[in-house]
């Protein structure tokens, strides 16, 4: 039964808006401070501003992913220092465990033969997903890993 739903999820990918910048900052924020932990004030004011700062200049680099015509999450794929950087990757909470996120990277992975991205050490689930899409950890920091697909 679940596979039936998986395979019947349609969702639309297009370019982000102005208008749609208060949205991907608040889904940049969720994904920052949900293991992002014992911030002071002087941190999060930081984190905001850097977030501000990254959505207005990196705009045009953003997808939203929409299922009928409702926006439920986003996504950021660019190339940094002649890499692909699979920079960012929100689907809301009620989408999640669908395989919208699943279908979405596969595609990223069939049009580029290496692929980086940076995920929290906390953040199980998405280990478990790039692992299972042939992501390996090739660095780590204190709270990430750097993972690499080479296809």
């Amino acid at each position: 039964m679940e596979t039936n739903i998986k395979s019947k999820i349609d969702y639309k990918l297009r370019k982000a808006k102005n208008e749609d910048k208060e949205l991907l900052i608040s889904y940049k924020l969720a994904t920052i401070f949900a293991y992002a932990n014992n911030l002071d004030k002087k941190e999060i004011d930081k984190i905001n501003n850097y977030v501000l700062e990254s959505i207005k200049e990196e705009i045009n680099d953003y997808k939203v992913i929409e299922i009928d015509s409702k926006v439920i999450g986003s996504l950021l794929v660019r190339n940094e220092n002649n890499e692909v950087l699979l920079d960012e990757i929100y689907i809301e909470d009620k989408y999640r465990g669908l395989g919208i996120g699943s279908k979405l990277i596969r595609e990223i992975l069939s049009k580029h033969s290496v692929v980086y991205l940076w995920v929290y050490k906390e953040n199980a689930e998405a280990i478990k997903l790039y692992s299972s899409l042939g992501f390996k950890v090739i660095e780590e920091t204190e709270t990430r890993y750097r993972m690499k697909y080479e296809g």
